[in-house]
């Protein structure tokens, strides 16, 4: 008997039909994988049983004793109540409130109607320590939510499902933010849920992770349940297929190099405190610059320095022929001096969400739609609606708020902004975090694209094989100092992970 079955669940926001007759079943002690494009209605599919979604048409059943029974939860309480919790992909912590606070809310350890403080914090902690190794401490169940790095967020995300003692655990996209280490761990307790014959359905872009702890996979397309098979029966390119209705071929070219030689921007002995302890680099027109390194290596931080967002203790920027000190000037500044800058948090502060696409493409640049100070609305979305179509964003149109696109095309309208604001230096974090292979080639060819037009790109990533596949050169961050960066065909995936474990001595020994 199926733990959990939905039979043709459709659910229509407006003109936008998000699912359309899905049809799915959920084992006991199965994971099972959800895929398809950002907007293909995974989300939406989740919200569905997580209670926070009411499906217009369709039926879900739930196994209750042995025998199933209709499952339509009011709410996400609701469905917590019937054992069903959701980790989503964008995180949904309260910032102010302590990690213990957000991991047992709804399930609070109290004593005569008061919070019991230490029975509350013994037991987050006891749920944070299944992410602990010797080599990594527990996160401090009393720290803010809002005072942690994004990839601890989303262990602190994982872990408030995991409170409930859940038999059925939705997780969106769960590993975007986390490093290798935490990934292997992650999977090491869905496996342990698994042989409990808890159920996990498991969104994720990254093939490579849905074929390791997947049994079995749906496809979705365009709101359409297209398959269900196990894993062993499909190769990565019949998934593909499935997943856009055509082939995605050619992610990365071999043409590596930049053949100019123009300086767009040079860093020296850059530091910031506490992260980064000493970078320096060239970087050419036309050129694609990648630089790896673990979580916490000082990566962003770097970025952020750079953009003026955090205050560099000492170094120098060359921006062109203009020589500043590093420490001086804010994003304004930098925006006026030809720098881009792509968060790698989108939700967080990359977007603003609640806005339309128009003012978010618009906002570094609004000189180029107004008059006399004065927003010309009439040629903002004129300018917009022709950035729509040549990055092909999926929009109803400019004035669709931003909130309401999937992942991939709100970070294609970042991207949008940052071309739009025609900066000649683009300082991209993670451009292709939790957006599925559509809309990375999508990205991909952005990239290149900019490139070829003499934009010279600091292309940050986490993602070996794409440095490798897209960049001209690479240096890597290992615990806030920057290797030379070298060709990249001095590289191989083994000899970054060396630098980025061991430093740039170690990968020099292999």
């Amino acid at each position: 008997m199926p733990l959990l079955t939905l039979t043709n669940i459709s659910k229509r926001f407006g003109p936008t039909l998000a699912l359309d007759g899905v049809t799915m079943s959920l084992d006991h002690g199965e994971v099972h994988a959800l895929v398809g494009e950002n907007g293909a209605g995974k989300s939406t599919l989740m919200g569905v049983i997580a209670g926070a979604i009411r499906p217009d048409s369709g039926a879900m059943e739930i196994e209750v004793g042995a025998h199933l029974e209709s499952y339509s939860p009011a709410s996400p309480l609701d469905a917590r109540r019937s054992g069903v919790a959701l980790i989503h992909q964008e995180l949904s912590l309260c910032p102010h409130m302590t990690v213990a606070d957000n991991i047992l809310m709804g399930s609070e350890q109290s004593r005569w109607g008061r919070i019991d403080e230490n029975r509350h914090k013994a037991r987050a902690l006891e749920i944070l320590e299944s992410f602990s190794s010797a080599s990594q401490r527990a996160i401090d169940p009393g720290a803010r939510a809002g005072s942690l790095p994004i990839a601890s967020r989303q262990v602190v995300e994982i872990c408030r499902a995991l409170a409930f003692r859940a038999r059925i655990i939705l997780m969106d996209e769960p590993t975007s933010s986390l490093p290798c280490e935490d990934v292997a761990r992650l999977f090491g307790l869905i496996r342990r849920l698994r042989d409990q014959g808890i159920g996990v359905i498991y969104i994720s872009h990254f093939l490579e992770e849905v074929r390791e702890i997947a049994d079995r996979c749906t496809v979705l397309r365009d709101g359409k349940s297209i398959t269900t098979a196990g894993l062993e029966s499909l190769t990565d390119g019949q998934l593909i297929r499935l997943m856009v209705g055509r082939p995605i071929t050619d992610l990365y070219t071999d043409s590596h190099g930049s053949t100019g030689s123009e300086l767009a921007l040079e860093v020296r002995d850059l530091a910031v405190d506490p992260a980064v302890k000493r970078a320096s680099f060239k970087l050419i027109r036309g050129e694609i610059l990648g630089i790896a390194g673990l979580i916490g290596a000082g990566r962003t931080e770097l970025v952020r320095a750079l953009f003026g967002l955090i205050r560099a203790r000492s170094g120098t920027v060359s921006i062109g022929d203009n020589l500043i000190d590093a420490g001086v000037g804010a994003p304004a500044d930098r925006i006026a001096q030809g720098l881009g800058y792509l968060s790698e948090d989108r939700k967080g502060e990359g977007l603003a969400t609640a806005l339309s696409i128009a003012d978010n493409v618009t906002m570094t640049r609004f000189s180029k739609c107004s008059r006399a100070g004065w927003l010309r609305l009439e040629e903002q979305a004129k300018q917009v609606e022709a950035w729509l179509k040549r990055i092909g964003i999926k929009a109803r149109g400019p004035a669709q708020t931003v909130r309401a696109l999937s992942g991939g095309n709100q970070q294609k309208v970042a991207l949008a902004r940052l071309l739009y604001q025609d900066a000649d230096v683009l300082l991209l974090d993670e451009p292709t975090r939790g957006i599925d292979v559509a809309s990375k080639a999508a990205v991909y060819d952005i990239v290149r694209e900019c490139a070829s037009r003499g934009k010279a790109i600091l292309f940050v990533s986490s993602q070996i094989p794409e440095l490798l596949g897209l960049c001209d050169r690479i240096a890597v961050m290992h615990r806030g100092c920057l290797s030379e960066a070298r060709p990249v065909s001095e590289w191989t995936p083994e000899l970054i992970l060396k630098a980025a474990v061991g430093g740039e001595e170690s990968a020099a020994e292999m």
